[in-house]
């Protein structure tokens, strides 16, 4: 059974169980909401961090009252005839500069010195609805870093409790020993007695992670994502679980490191196994495909590698070309 939603004025025909946010991500375009916890890969994400609230102003054809209060799209399903109002409300707008000021209020400034820079979602959802600057005054909390493996090390400072590293270990792994501990604003990602995160995929949570709590320690410091090349690449891999379907990031002639593909909306289509992202980093490894395509939107587009000449940073001025060019002869007479 198929339901019309109409969202920004726009309408289409979704299953019925169809959430908000993926009845927009058919859309597609700007009005498809944020999204820091909800990651459709994983059973019950969503709902955490409040960012892709929304405004029902009809409820359905048969009940076509607005709801009450703002929802939250990735946890709300369709219902026949209803409109959803996300960029085009301000009361949306409004709310959602004050989730990400929640979001950043334990959120420690080190963008310049974090490994996930660059390809971050609570850079860009602060650079599009963040306010200039914070209204709280307390102390901020703050955790020691510890390393939850030999492969993968945990600043649970950047945090944004998503639960999406929890889900991974859940559902992709064989079992997880590592989860919250505490409540409320003692909340924490921790294992118990400080056991090490090892198993086939647990390298998996590095990608899930939408901040920098959860790094690479193979890449750690090596370089910066906008001063690399991501190409697609895939391998015969012996796992039974693992299809070997990656990107390569390089620096010249050199891996760094090696993740899973991601779709649009950062979400990691297939995950790999740690064979494949910690063991394999040289290029005989791999069956090479082509470079991966970037959004001209992020800071990796700023190579244009594939372009075979680099994009202009500032537009010829015809004008301004021929005055340069009398005042140089003029100069030059001089």
């Amino acid at each position: 059974m198929s339901m019309k939603v109409t969202i920004d004025g726009i309408s289409v025909e979704v299953p019925d169980g169809t959430s908000i946010l993926n009845a927009a991500r058919i859309i597609g375009g700007d009005i498809v909401p944020p999204a820091m916890c909800y990651y459709s890969k994983l059973a019950g994400s969503g709902g955490k961090c409040r960012t892709c609230l929304v405004k029902v102003s009809k409820g359905s054809e048969k009940d076509p009252r607005p709801m009450p209060k703002l929802v939250a799209s990735c946890r709300t399903n369709v219902m026949d005839g209803m409109e959803v109002q996300n960029i085009t409300s301000p009361e949306v707008i409004e709310a959602r500069k004050g989730v990400v000021e929640m979001l950043l209020i334990n959120h420690p400034l080190d963008c310049p010195v974090c490994d996930q820079a660059g390809e971050c979602h609570l850079q860009d959802l602060s650079f599009e609805h963040g306010v200039v600057k914070t209204r709280y005054e307390f102390d901020r909390r703050t955790f020691n870093r510890i390393d939850i493996g030999d492969k993968i090390q945990l600043h649970m400072t950047r945090c944004i409790l998503c639960y999406r590293c929890v889900y991974v270990a859940d559902q992709i792994t064989d079992h997880r020993i590592h989860g919250i501990m505490n409540r409320g604003d003692h909340s924490e990602i921790s294992t118990y007695i400080h056991a090490a995160v090892d198993n086939d995929f647990s390298g998996n949570v590095i990608d899930v992670c939408p901040v920098g709590a959860l790094t690479d320690k193979t890449f750690r410091f090596k370089n910066r994502v906008w001063f690399t090349k991501p190409v697609e690449a895939h391998r015969d891999c012996d796992h039974e679980k693992c299809n070997g379907k990656v990107t390569l990031w390089y620096k010249g002639e050199d891996v760094l490191r090696v993740t899973a593909r991601k779709d649009v909306y950062g979400e990691v289509e297939d995950f790999i196994c740690n064979t494949c992202r910690f063991d394999k980093k040289k290029t005989a490894d791999w069956v090479i495909e082509g470079p991966r395509k970037v959004s001209h939107k992020s800071v990796i587009s700023s190579n244009h590698y594939e372009t075979l000449k680099p994009l202009p940073v500032v537009k010829p001025n015809p004008v301004l070309q021929e005055a340069n060019k009398e005042q140089f002869e003029r100069e030059t007479r001089l």
